[in-house]
């Protein structure tokens, strides 16, 4: 078994600007073709533990590790013995002596799975946890670096929920130069504070912009309007009336109209009429189904970033 050390992808905050422009990079190299799959993880053991649905981030982990040359474990939800009462201590022990790269959803806390990341023989990828989802911001990056050949200087009006997607696009692209993300979130379902402000930290820092606001008048014009389904993944809303307050937060002709130059994003999966309408999502401006695929690439760039 290789033991050469492994890195960690937890969230964008644990990554320095250098390896965050290096992971968009490489995967918009690997979209172009610039890089091609290979044997870059050939003789690794790449396992995938999935503890909640997913149809775009398990496949492009799994075909992704494939692609590179890796042998592939796939978990399901049950399979662990986590459920049984084993630690997570414990079952990180036993993992590390046989797998080199561990990819995880959760939609826990991010604290689990930063105990998994208490050692350096087997890199730990976080595949959306309850906060963030530090891979989907990375596709989202490297989708926008193929479509306007950067990031530097690009504007993103991201229109639904504060959830763990809006959370790393507002930490991965307030890193970037002269960025402006404005967030349109329904009252009460807003980014969680601590992540607007570390947002808007480092954007004060590189000279961009994040700002929030609960309505959908005034829209700025924006190269990007970014939409994301209302009930997030593994997520209950404990007010029964919440579709009433998210109706107005609807991405449709209207609201792309206010950019005529916009691509619309979608981190799907999508319900066509309430976040977004059917002509938005399949219209001649939609780029969602290519951001999609692009997820299998910025797995193979944590992938190899995290192997060493």
């Amino acid at each position: 078994m290789d033991r050469r050390p492994r890195r960690h992808l937890l969230s964008i905050q644990d990554l320095s600007d250098t390896d965050l422009r290096h992971l968009v990079a490489r995967s918009a190299d690997y979209a172009a073709g610039r890089v091609r799959p290979a044997d870059q993880l050939r003789g690794l053991v790449t396992a995938v533990y999935f503890r909640r649905t997913s149809t775009r981030t398990r496949t492009a982990f799994s075909s992704g590790a494939l692609r590179l040359g890796s042998h592939l474990i796939s978990y399901g939800p049950g399979d662990l013995q986590l459920n049984t009462g084993e630690t997570v201590e414990d079952t990180t022990r036993v993992l590390s002596g046989m797998v080199d790269l561990f990819v995880a959803r959760t939609a826990d806390p991010v604290a689990e799975l930063r105990a998994f990341a208490e050692q350096d023989r087997m890199g730990v990828i976080n595949a959306m946890s309850a906060e963030e989802h530090p891979t989907q911001a990375l596709a989202d990056l490297s989708t926008m670096t193929q479509r306007f050949g950067r990031v530097d200087g690009l504007r993103v009006l991201y229109v639904g929920e504060g959830n763990n997607t809006a959370a790393a696009l507002a930490l991965a692209l307030s890193r970037f130069t002269e960025t402006r993300l404005y967030l349109r979130t329904p009252p009460g379902y807003g980014l969680d504070l601590d992540l607007l402000t570390a947002a808007q930290v480092a954007a004060g820092r590189t000279g961009s912009t994040v700002a929030e606001a609960h309505h959908m008048t005034d829209l700025p014009e924006v190269d990007v309007v970014y939409a994301t389904r209302w009930q997030t993944t593994g997520t209950a809303k404990p007010d029964p009336d919440w579709r009433r307050v998210f109706a107005p937060f609807q991405v449709d002709g209207a609201v792309l109209a206010a950019s005529p130059q916009a691509v619309f994003m979608h981190d799907l999966p999508a319900h066509r009429g309430e976040e977004v309408t059917a002509g938005v999502l399949d219209g001649p401006r939609s780029i969602a189904f290519e951001q999609a695929q692009h997820k299998m690439f910025s797995a193979q760039a944590a992938l190899e970033w995290c192997a060493g």
